[in-house]
């Protein structure tokens, strides 16, 4: 069996190979970065809707507060109105009677 021999590389050979091998590490280190950057992108953009929902939920939250106080504000209302329709009764039948009491005395 005969071997082959290799003709020895040039140096030509060698430094293009070096050349192609730089200009993938370049590239790697390109796509490296870039994807560093989405990446980090991406978090400040997750940051911001981070905020955005705490935000929202303390506002959420504050209107719950608010709901409740008109709520509560209503019931006062409710409780305050039927005492004075109470009393309005009871002057209405106060009223019928003095008028009824007045018309006797002038008969």
């Amino acid at each position: 069996m005969q071997q082959l021999n290799h003709p020895p590389q040039s140096n030509g050979h060698r430094e293009d190979r070096l050349d192609r091998l730089e200009n993938v590490v370049h590239h790697i280190g390109n796509a490296l970065l870039a994807t560093t950057q989405a990446v980090q992108n991406l978090a400040m953009e997750m940051d911001a809707l981070n905020h955005q929902i705490q935000k929202q939920g303390q506002q959420f939250q504050q209107q719950g507060y608010q709901v409740f106080a008109i709520t509560d504000a209503v019931q006062v209302l409710l409780e305050s109105q039927a005492a004075t329709n109470k009393q309005l009764s009871e002057l209405m039948v106060t009223l019928t009677r003095l008028s009824e009491a007045i018309e006797r005395n002038q008969t």
